[in-house]
């Protein structure tokens, strides 16, 4: 893979996400909680889809 010029965007945004995982002390719980504190705190409305069926899950998987 050819190296290209380094894109400041995703250099922020792995800044931000090497930042909250640091304060975690990369503890994968850790941050997803703080990251659900941050949603909340934040007084946006998120969405959230229902988990998605597997074909163990379903009827389908019993067919012959």
């Amino acid at each position: 893979m050819a190296t290209t010029e380094a894109d400041p965007v995703i250099a922020e945004v792995r800044a931000v996400r090497d930042g909250i995982a640091a304060q975690a002390d990369f503890d994968v719980g850790a941050i997803f909680r703080r990251i659900r504190e941050m949603q909340d705190e934040s007084g946006r409305k998120y969405v959230s889809y229902p988990a998605r069926r597997t074909a163990e899950d379903s009827d389908e998987s019993l067919a012959i």
